[in-house]
């Protein structure tokens, strides 16, 4: 005899959902604004507002009106922002020295927003590929490959140049072997105890990442070349939790999965397994996918997003990198 024949009728699992007031008290998971960090492009110059084709909706913001945008997001309740530099082709090389410039872009951007909103977290993006003319997330040799020690080496600079700055978390997301070490150790000893780790742990070599790739600028420096001999193979799991576990021995505070949506796996053994904080980020290629259906009414633009967001929280999530951070922020207050 089946299960379904032994409890029905006693158990109708339809009898909690028939009213609003008790689907809301079996809720297992919810969405709030505590759970949002906003990724945002910043530019070079003063009041420059650059859209981005690839992105409706998300622009290029000068540092003036970046400040601006950041009072909006703090008065939202949105705990953290990322920032993301556009940087000006002459200003990289090879050896991607402007990444660690004291009066670089991102530098001076975190100093200012510290200044205007100093309780907004703020998180900078460790890696070179917008700094570097070729486009890639580390140095290279004659022949392409990108090199990881010497990568670390430039690295651990960007890192202490962000903390220098007032940056509250740094996030390597290079995928190098051994860098959230050396970047703990560099903190370590120049007195930045508590200036966090996001590690990018499990970051793979996804194709969603095109749009954001447009918006910093690295889409052409990198033509036709492609990411896979540090980033992570799309078709590995257990390799995944290597690298979490690895990264956590090293110093992380916290780590991310990125892509997201096609990921949520990989959040779900991560939070399982670890059960550190477990960011995930919702990348371009998602954004861009749920946007444009939304603007062509194939989809409801509230109602999938905050499906989309919760499962992340369902998987695992403890907070979520969005573009739609800031619509989200507005939906829940209503």
């Amino acid at each position: 005899m089946s299960y379904h024949t032994i409890n029905f009728p006693k158990t109708r699992m339809r009898r909690m959902r028939y009213n609003d007031f008790s689907r809301r008290l079996m809720r297992e998971h919810r969405l709030t604004v505590d759970d949002l960090i906003y990724p945002v492009f910043v530019t070079e110059d003063s009041n420059q507002r650059v859209p981005i084709a690839s992105m409706p909706g998300i622009e290029r913001l000068s540092l003036d009106l970046l400040v601006e945008e950041a009072y909006e997001l703090f008065s939202l309740g949105i705990p953290a922002i990322a920032l993301f530099p556009v940087i000006t082709p002459e200003k990289k090389s090879d050896l991607a020295k402007e990444a660690f410039n004291p009066e670089g872009l991102v530098q001076s951007a975190v100093r200012a927003l510290k200044e205007a909103v100093p309780e907004l977290g703020i998180i900078t993006d460790v890696a070179l590929d917008p700094y570097t003319s070729h486009g890639q997330d580390g140095l290279i040799d004659q022949d392409g490959y990108v090199l990881n020690d010497e990568t670390i080496e430039v690295l651990v600079k960007q890192a202490l140049s962000h903390a220098d700055a007032g940056a509250d978390i740094v996030a390597p997301s290079d995928m190098m072997d051994g860098r959230i070490g050396a970047i703990r150790q560099a903190l370590e000893a120049n007195h930045h105890r508590n200036t966090r780790i996001l590690a990018y742990s499990a970051k793979y070599a996804s194709s969603f990442y095109g749009p954001f790739r447009d918006a910093v600028g690295s889409s052409a420096a990198l033509g036709k070349a492609n990411k896979y001999n540090y980033q992570m193979d799309p078709a590995n799991s257990d390799e995944a939790l290597r690298e979490i576990a690895l990264d956590l021995q090293e110093g992380a505070d916290m780590i991310m999965v990125k892509p997201g949506m096609p990921y949520l796996d990989i959040i779900r053994r991560a939070k399982d397994e670890f059960g550190v904080p477990t960011f995930a980020y919702q990348v371009s290629g998602e954004y861009a996918m749920l946007k444009a259906a939304s603007i062509n009414g194939w989809l409801d633009e509230k109602q999938v997003v905050l499906e989309s967001l919760l499962a992340f929280k369902r998987a695992g999530s403890d907070a979520i990198l969005t573009y739609f951070a800031k619509s989200v922020a507005e939906w829940l207050q209503d």
